[in-house]
């Protein structure tokens, strides 16, 4: 066997875990958390400005305009398939206060779906950036 051997077979090595329905359902979530162009609330149709709003409603991925889907991403939502994804990831369960790790978050996510995981985190109220560490806080919805 020779050196280049192991890793030309690591090249294809895939962690099976991001296979797992959890994780997968994960992935699915976030892509479907935002729909496409600007959001039509009455507060956003009627002009209001967003930086006012205490939960974003807009946001820009893609050079493209999309608004939060409020039916399906209020804190508990997004906690609830995020804990099922950590669970079946790390086979450990997460705590829904204090420090989130989301180096350990993003490696369960598709790096194309980052974006959107750094926008809902904060726009659902399930998570703050404080002194750059992400802090879980309780849904309280």
């Amino acid at each position: 066997m020779s050196a280049e051997e192991p890793l030309i077979a690591d090249l294809f090595d895939v962690d099976k875990r991001l296979s797992l329905k959890p994780v997968v359902d994960f992935n699915s979530y976030l892509r479907n958390a935002f729909g496409e162009g600007p959001c039509r609330c009455h507060r956003c149709t009627e002009g209001q400005d967003q930086a006012g709003y205490s939960l974003a409603h807009n946001f820009t991925f893609d050079n493209r305009q999309w608004h939060r889907r409020f039916a399906s991403t209020c804190a508990s939502d997004v906690a609830q398939v995020l804990k099922k994804a950590w669970l079946s990831y790390t086979k450990a369960d997460l705590g829904l206060f204090g420090p989130l790790d989301l180096t350990t978050v993003k490696t369960f996510t598709e790096a194309s779906l980052h974006p959107r995981l750094l926008a809902l985190l904060p726009a659902s109220g399930l998570a703050r950036e404080v002194d750059g560490q992400w802090q879980l806080q309780a849904p309280a919805d």
